[in-house]
């Protein structure tokens, strides 16, 4: 097990309301994110994890300054794991992730700039289902166990 990051900020999505809502502590188990409007729908895809680095290529490349939760995000962590392997697992406070896959690109995200879905294609997220129930809080460490 290797210590790689932080977790910055934590967001859930509310059922009839677009904005995030801003939180500091998430409860999980393995059907999602207790609270979330995506809870008990698809396991492999109920938690969405987004580095820093996203935001800051949108700075960097577009000029655009997102508000965090802006990519959909539960989680906002200073630690980009876009490229590890889907099965690699993550332990974040007491709650063990397994990486399913790559975030889709959604075209949604084109209302404050109409050239982030094609910049953040490969760079939005990762997709993880919960292994192990915990809670997740802001400053909690990430580390990669596989």
């Amino acid at each position: 097990m290797r210590d790689v990051g932080t977790v910055h900020a934590l967001f859930i999505s509310q059922l009839g309301k677009e904005s995030p809502l801003k939180k500091r502590e998430l409860q999980l188990d393995p059907r999602g994110i207790i609270d979330d409007k995506h809870y008990d729908t698809t396991p492999e895809r109920t938690v969405l994890v987004t580095s820093l680095e996203s935001y800051d290529m949108a700075l960097r490349e577009l000029g655009v300054e997102m508000p965090h939760g802006y990519l959909g995000e539960n989680l906002l962590i200073d630690y980009n794991p876009y490229r590890l392997p889907v099965g690699t697992h993550l332990l974040i406070g007491s709650t063990v992730l397994e990486i399913t896959q790559n975030c889709t690109l959604c075209n949604h995200l084109s209302a404050l700039e109409k050239r982030i879905p094609q910049l953040l294609k490969d760079d939005r997220g990762i997709f993880a289902k919960v292994v192990s129930q915990g809670t997740i809080r802001e400053g909690d460490t990430v580390s990669v166990t596989t």
